[in-house]
């Protein structure tokens, strides 16, 4: 199964780039992965790409974002959804992953 990213999520990503493109920072795609740290095992990685995407990365593409995963993250990421949430309590992205088991108290971090 893909990566698959909500208009809301792309939306957002857009805005943050023009952001970024305004301030004159590169930015080809968004890296998304998981590394192992938290409270529950492992916690995910979510920052700018800014050089091209290496030949084994999967590369995703909604209305012209880029969303590149390395090859161990996409075992953990397969199926995952991004949006980006308001709420009462802020906002921000939200990974639902239909590959957790668990998660900690504070959301930061998975386990699998």
């Amino acid at each position: 199964m893909p990566i698959n990213a909500t208009p809301t999520a792309i939306a957002e990503v857009k805005r943050l780039a023009k952001k970024r493109a305004a301030e004159g920072k590169e930015t080809r795609a968004l890296r998304i992965g998981m590394r192992g740290g938290g409270c529950t095992g492992f916690s995910y990685i979510f920052e700018w790409a800014e050089g091209q995407p290496t030949p084994r990365d999967k590369v995703f593409e909604f209305d012209g974002v880029q969303i590149v995963v390395d090859p161990k993250s996409y075992i953990y990421l397969n199926g995952t959804e991004l949006d980006f949430v308001t709420s009462m309590m802020g906002h921000g992205f939200k990974f639902s992953n239909p590959n957790t088991k668990g998660s900690c108290g504070c959301g930061e971090s998975v386990q699998f």
